[in-house]
């Protein structure tokens, strides 16, 4: 038996997924240990990874399974989180997580390097981030590496790897292959990984990881992804036209193109993914919205209040807080939830119409720069089991939002390393 696991690293916490031939036969998970904000420990990443391996081998040798018979292991991470290590893979800066934001001094310099949009501009951009992270280092770093790429590293027991997607936003350029030329000038280029095609096989897994939690000293650790990136692989075929929306904690939009399509302006660009381009963006609108208003049991309950076909049309742009990243690229952008109807299910109502404006708002960005009209939309995330919010977004995109049969990101990581093409 030849097994793949996925390692997914997402807001809310770890999971796993094991595919036998293609098809999860099991998954575990584990929350993020508690974190101060203002000062994330990547070893709490690695915490929770250990915990869900833990929970994972568990649960394989429960159903007569042997963790040993996993051959290959990938890794997603959240787009844009990261961290400076030494060379014994120790945090010698805190992390900074995707939505950090106000690196406006490292974004200068940027700019001053780069002629035209590029998607490293903005005060929120992740080589900013990386920038600032130099800034904050306690010694000196000796890698960068994404959220993906250092629970990688602990796999591998080295660090110095990435991948396309993981990259992308921190400058490496997928279709030349290569970090920019400018690049030296704002960060140490010793600092930068070596960059893979998503699920290229990087090296074989660290062998006391391999004892740790009873894995053959023989698996390889591939490079991975992003956890956006990852849902998309677990939900739809790898088709141009094809499209997965993710409403998990954020909004993520992602569509199959045969053209590369990017612009900065308005938070659009384009990873890699094999022979096509998965054109995207993520905006920060979406489930974490709702989860400060309404808990659980009660947006269950509010949404068979709501008839989808009756709309409110209130002008709300649902945020938790000031920023947007896509289809409206502006840091400062402020939220709009007023005014506030009296009745909670007409709140909420609002609420979810405001959200499916933006994401139909997002795939004419992307039909507007040449790309394909969406074929079909699959979702992915929590928000997928809300049949009143997918008809109330099936009445904004003109189309049928179809349900994954898969959506779990683990599920795509694991998929990663089966790609023809590696």
């Amino acid at each position: 038996m030849s097994l793949a696991l996925g390692i997914d690293i997402g807001t809310s916490g770890v999971r796993t997924a094991v595919l036998d031939d293609d098809e999860p036969i099991s998954m575990a998970r584990a929350a993020h240990p508690p974190q101060d904000p203002m000062r994330i420990d990547a070893n709490g990443w690695w915490a929770a990874v250990e915990t869900c391996l833990i929970r994972q081998m568990r649960a394989l040798q429960k159903d007569g399974v042997s963790p040993s018979d996993i051959t290959s292991i990938s890794v997603d991470g959240t787009s844009g989180s990261m961290v400076l290590t030494d060379a014994t893979l120790a945090p010698v800066s805190p992390g900074l997580m995707y939505n950090s934001k106000g690196f406006d001094a490292e974004a200068a310099q940027i700019a001053a390097c780069v002629e035209g949009d590029h998607i490293t501009k903005g005060s929120n951009s992740a080589l900013a981030r990386a920038m600032r992270l130099v800034s904050l280092a306690d010694m000196q770093p000796v890698h960068l590496l994404h959220q993906a790429d250092f629970i990688a590293a602990r796999l591998l027991g080295h660090g110095g790897h990435s991948d396309y997607n993981n990259a992308l936003k921190t400058g490496f350029d997928p279709e030349q292959q290569c970090w920019p030329a400018w690049i030296d000038r704002v960060i140490d280029t010793g600092l930068l990984p070596q960059v893979h095609s998503p699920g290229a096989p990087i090296g074989p897994i660290c062998a006391r990881i391999a004892a740790q939690f009873q894995l053959s000293p023989d698996a390889v650790v591939h490079a991975g992804t992003t956890d956006s990136i990852a849902a998309f692989l677990a939900s739809a075929s790898l088709k141009e036209g094809v499209a997965v929306t993710s409403l998990g904690s954020t909004l993520a939009i992602k569509l199959l193109s045969a053209h590369r399509i990017d612009d900065p302006n308005v938070g659009l660009y384009s990873h890699r993914l094999g022979d096509l381009w998965l054109v995207g963006g993520a905006s920060n609108t979406g489930g974490a919205v709702l989860k400060r208003h309404f808990s659980d049991d009660v947006l269950q309950h509010l949404s068979a209040e709501i008839d989808p076909n009756s709309p409110l049309d209130l002008d709300y742009y649902p945020l938790t807080e000031p920023g947007e990243r896509f289809p409206i690229n502006d840091p400062d952008l402020q939220p709009i939830m007023l005014p506030r109807p009296k009745d909670d299910a007409a709140f909420l109502q609002a609420i979810l119409e405001a959200i499916a404006r933006i994401e139909a708002r997002c795939y004419q960005e992307i039909t507007a720069r040449g790309g394909p009209a969406p074929a079909a939309i699959y979702t992915a995330g929590g928000g997928a089991k809300n049949t009143t919010w997918s008809a109330i977004r099936a009445r904004h995109l003109g189309l049928a939002p179809q349900v994954a049969a898969h959506s779990e990101a683990a599920i795509g990581a694991a998929k990663l390393t089966l790609f023809p093409q590696h």
